[in-house]
Parts: C-alpha cells; sequence; structure tokens
C-alpha cells in the first residue's frame, strides 16, 4: 500500500533479473500492469537505453554500490521514449543476504519538456546564453544578419567572435556562399596581402601560377577578418579601398576585380584608443564600425556556465561516447567561482579535462583541473581573498575545514568537494600538522 501511494515506480529484481514486485506508479510510467511484468525479466519490461551495455541493477546486485538519479530512456509499452531518473540499492533479507536488487524511477518528461524550451530560448544557431548583454545581441543578431553592412564584433580572447560571425553568416541571405575565415595576426604582413588578395603567375619570383586570395574564395559569402587591429597601416589603406570601392587588384594584375564579398571584422583590442594614438587610421575605423557588437566576458555573465556546461557535456558526450549526465555540487561551486581570463574557451577545457578523468555519470572536483579556486574557500570576514596569496589561503580553507570536521579525512574531504587522496596530498604539500588522534583518520 505505501509504494503503491508514492509517485516513484518502483520494482524489485531477484537475483536471476525476474521482476518480482511492481507499483502502481511503475505501471503507470511504463504502461505494463503488474501482473505482466512480474515473472519477466526487467529488460524486458523496463527497456532502458543502457539495459544491455551497463545494467544498473546488475552492477548494484554484484558490486552492493547503489546508484543515484542517473539520466537514462526507456520505452514503454507504446514505444515511446520516455526519460526518467533511476537510482539502485541491493536488496537483503533478514539476515543480510542478497536477496536481489530494487530500483526507483522517476518520471522527467516534464523536465525535458522544459529544458527544451529553455534551450530555445537562450540558444541561437551555437550561442548558448541566458545573459540579459547577450540577448541584447541575440535579439538585433537576425536583423543584423539580414542586411549586408560591415560588422565590428568585439571581445576579449575566448568569448566566442567567431561563433557570432559564423551564426550571422549563417543566418544572412549569403548563408549559401562560403565562409571564409582569415587571423590577421597570425600572417606576417608580407604575406597578408597575398593571402587576402591573391596573386597572378609572374608576381614573384615562386609564382609560378595564378592563386586566389581570401577575397576571391569568399565571392558571394562572408569574409571574416580576426585579429582586424593587428593589421599594419599599408595593409588598412588597402582593405580602405575594398571597403568603399569594393574592388581590390591582385599582386602582379593590372585590372582590378569586384569583390562580391560581405566583410565581418573582429578584435580583442580598443580600436577607439588605438585610433587616438594613431595606431588606427580613423577612416579605416569608421568603415570597419558600422554595426558593433560588444561581446562581455564570461566573469561578467556567470548565470551562462551552468548552461555553457550543460552545453559542452552534450558535446563531449557525443564526441566520446560517454554518457556524463551532470556536475556534482561541489565541482559546480568550484567551476562557478573561477574569473576565466580565457572565457567560454577556458570553460570548455575545463570540461574536456574533466571528460578524460572521469569514469562515471558524474563530474567530480577531483576530476577538475587543480589550480581552480578551492570549492570549500571560505574567508574569514575582514579578510579578502584576493589579498592573499592562493596558497596560503589554500592552506588556511583546508585547516579550517579539518578543525571543523574533528580532522577526520573523509568528512573533509566531503566537506571541500575534493577526493581523500587530494585531500591528503595537499596537507603534505603545505606542511599541516595533524594532531595525534588525527592520524589514524588520515592515514
Amino acid at each position: 500500500m505505501i509504494l503503491d501511494s508514492i509517485a516513484d515506480g518502483v520494482f524489485t529484481i531477484d537475483q536471476g533479473g525476474i521482476i518480482t514486485s511492481f507499483n502502481r506508479a511503475a505501471e503507470q510510467i511504463t504502461g505494463y500492469s503488474r501482473e505482466e511484468a512480474i515473472g519477466q525479466f526487467c529488460h524486458d519490461i523496463f527497456k532502458a537505453s543502457i539495459c544491455f551495455k551497463r545494467c544498473p541493477l546488475k552492477h548494484t546486485a554484484r558490486t552492493f554500490e547503489s546508484i543515484v538519479n542517473m539520466e537514462v530512456n526507456i520505452l514503454n509499452r507504446q514505444n515511446q521514449e520516455i526519460p526518467i531518473s533511476i537510482s539502485t540499492s541491493v536488496l537483503k533479507d533478514d539476515r543480510g543476504r542478497v536477496m536481489g536488487a530494487v530500483e526507483t524511477f522517476r518520471d522527467l518528461s516534464l523536465i525535458a519538456q522544459l529544458r527544451k524550451e529553455i534551450s530555445r530560448r537562450y540558444t541561437f544557431q551555437d550561442i548558448v546564453s541566458r545573459s540579459k548583454a547577450i540577448a541584447k545581441l541575440l535579439n538585433i543578431l537576425p536583423d543584423v544578419a539580414q542586411s549586408d553592412a560591415t560588422v565590428l564584433i568585439q571581445g576579449e580572447s575566448g568569448t566566442g567572435k567567431e561563433l557570432f560571425a559564423t551564426a550571422i553568416h549563417n543566418t544572412s541571405p549569403r548563408k549559401k556562399g562560403p565562409f571564409i575565415a582569415v587571423n590577421c595576426g597570425a600572417l606576417p604582413e608580407t604575406l597578408l596581402e597575398s593571402e587576402l588578395f591573391g596573386y597572378k603567375q609572374g608576381a614573384f619570383t615562386d609564382a609560378k601560377k595564378d592563386k586566389p586570395g581570401r577575397f576571391k574564395q569568399a565571392e558571394g559569402g562572408t569574409l571574416f577578418l580576426d585579429e582586424i587591429g593587428d593589421l599594419s597601416k599599408g595593409t588598412q589603406v588597402k582593405l580602405l579601398r575594398v571597403l568603399e570601392q569594393k574592388e581590390y587588384e591582385p599582386l602582379g594584375s593590372t585590372h582590378k576585380e569586384r569583390a562580391d564579398v560581405r566583410i565581418v571584422s573582429a578584435t580583442h583590442r580598443d580600436l577607439s584608443s588605438m585610433v587616438t594614438k594613431g595606431e588606427l587610421r580613423e577612416d579605416f575605423f569608421y568603415r570597419l564600425n558600422v554595426m558593433k557588437l560588444e561581446i562581455p566576458p564570461l566573469r561578467k555573465r556567470k548565470e551562462d556556465i551552468p548552461l555553457l556546461v550543460d552545453h559542452f557535456i552534450k558535446k563531449f558526450n557525443e564526441k566520446t561516447g560517454k554518457s556524463i549526465r551532470r556536475v556534482a555540487n561541489g565541482a559546480m561551486k568550484r567551476i562557478l567561482r573561477h574569473e576565466y581570463p580565457g572565457n567560454v574557451r577556458e570553460l570548455e577545457n575545463i570540461l574536456e579535462h574533466a571528460f578524460i578523468l572521469c569514469k562515471g555519470a558524474e563530474i567530480r572536483t577531483s576530476h577538475l583541473p587543480e589550480d581552480l579556486i578551492p570549492s570549500g574557500a571560505s574567508v574569514p570576514p575582514k579578510t579578502s581573498a584576493r589579498a592573499q596569496r592562493l596558497p596560503e589561503l589554500e592552506k588556511r580553507v583546508i585547516l579550517e575545514a579539518l578543525e571543523r570536521c574533528g580532522w577526520d579525512r573523509e568528512q573533509t574531504a566531503r566537506d571541500l568537494g575534493m577526493h581523500r587522496s587530494t585531500l591528503w596530498r595537499k596537507i603534505r604539500k603545505h606542511g599541516i600538522k595533524t594532531p595525534d588522534v588525527a592520524i589514524r583518520n588520515v592515514a
């Protein structure tokens, strides 16, 4: 009666994998009646996406290790896919002998639908955000894309400037044309002109045949000029002619060629101050700055981090074939506290690092790079974390946690969101003296 009164599905199996009980919620979620389910193999009724790869119930029955809130998909009796969250535990009799295992599961259909709605609301192409600053950009981005105006994207390295440029191209009338990207800061000035405009046979010693430049390759599409602030004044003049007249001359040519190309440029530098200092031509700047998009750094839009984490988990699951579902609370606190000088690119690298080390379904603190701010960092009221050196702060945090947990290593590690071996390594690293009573706990 108790099991039938709860909203979660519950069923038990014996050691052979045969269903021995099946509650009312399990009937409603799967579509199978109790009479149909009992006596059947669990994988014949409970058709989960992982049944034949890594059955949670068999794993629990074999290792006695419980599984908590693993998200999987099942097929109900009508062959409809249902997202659920499952938890398992070993089942024992009064004498402590293993009888089988029990599984509880919860229907996540409503949550999945909400996730889809949120995803549609906060994404544009591959841009993922819920911050107000990015929302303003996303609101005008379709209009910007539909025009053919020159666009200047400003933002720190790693903020995703090329992603915005690609989104503009993919939603523009030029989307069927090519998208060609050039990093102006990566090419020496002597090569940049020939890369942009191309050259004719005989233009210089090694010019054995005609070579089309990036403008020619981008014909009918979009040319993305990254790090535009690194151009020399000589190259600025030549690009200015293209921006004004839509024409250019390949090296060694006596004829001008039309440039049916939309230019989107990007830089991490302050072009206005470069104009003031005389490092950038004013007329060139105004030609670039028809429509400016300013992308804020990740440290100023930390509300985007959980959304980006979900995005990268999906991306790396597809790339690696893993089934990582979530980030543990301690690890997420650590991720949220980081300042991200490398912006979104750095966050992506952190998640990729975690994917390499994570063997289960949950990313934990031990899977993250050790140079992130400790998740348990708590600074006394009159002390600023920024005023302290990180090693001193880390030592202080570990000492406070050890004292708070009675010098119990396992409890301290949980409190700090790190693995026990990591804690012991840091204790030795900082030369923390443990009382005699604690040696038994940390050794």
